[in-house]
């Protein structure tokens, strides 16, 4: 899941960056504007949410959810502001936000709203993905192999492999190519290496090894990665 941050304060957009990234979100983090409809009209279908404070340099939260509206883009946005008069939450609302949240927050509120937003987005509605023994739940992160008798043995993950396999699931027919999973699971300002793919790919495939699933992701020489179709179907 990709996250789109817009948020000019330094230590506040470092800490819900923070806190994103523990929830396994990829998040790209623009600090104006001008930044953010940049990003908005390059790679807006690769976000699940956005987050838009209201004063921004350049472009005004509340004028990029205008603009998004009136392009019928329906990406779920979630206001930050400090602005918490009723006539101000009426016109972010108004302004084609989803939600609105007053600064000062905690960010486990902040997690719950953006979890509610992905609810009532019919591409993540589904929460718990499963394909052979593998049972992924979008909910809580977690990922669990499925034995024989009905116990649940947990796949400990890092973030990235999280990510991963969670892209793999949600697309079982799909081939992916390298560039691809750059695109969607690495962050736009990531200094990646050029086999930083292959690496993760690896790791993830160690993992998977020790489950009755260990062929679940193959490799298709110079075309990239699929789910292994015996299991897909």
């Amino acid at each position: 899941m990709r996250v789109l941050l817009v948020e000019d304060e330094p230590d506040l957009g470092t800490a819900i960056k923070w806190a994103l990234k523990q929830e396994k979100y990829v998040v790209d983090w623009a600090q104006d504007g001008t930044e953010a409809w940049e990003y908005l009209q390059n790679y807006s279908t690769q976000y699940t949410v956005a987050i838009f404070d209201w004063l921004l340099p350049g472009i005004l939260g509340i004028d990029l959810c205008k603009r998004l509206r009136q392009q019928q883009n329906t990406l779920p946005v979630l206001i930050l502001t400090a602005k918490d008069r009723l006539q101000d939450k009426i016109a972010g609302l108004d302004a084609g936000a989803d939600d609105y949240l007053i600064k000062p927050f905690e960010m486990e509120e902040l997690m719950a709203r953006l979890r509610s937003l992905q609810r009532r987005s019919p591409v993540w509605q589904t929460q718990q993905l499963q394909i052979g023994s593998i049972l992924l739940n979008h909910t809580d992160r977690t990922v669990y192999q499925q034995q024989s008798d009905g116990n649940l043995v947990p796949i400990v993950l890092t973030n990235k492999e999280f990510q991963l396999l969670e892209y793999f699931m949600r697309h079982p027919q799909q081939i992916v190519t390298k560039d691809q999973l750059l695109a969607r699971i690495w962050e736009m300002d990531a200094e990646v290496s050029s086999n930083v793919v292959a690496a993760q790919m690896r790791l993830l495939r160690r993992k998977l090894a020790e489950t009755s699933c260990p062929d679940l992701i193959e490799t298709l020489p110079s075309m990239g990665y699929r789910i292994n179709l015996k299991y897909a179907n």
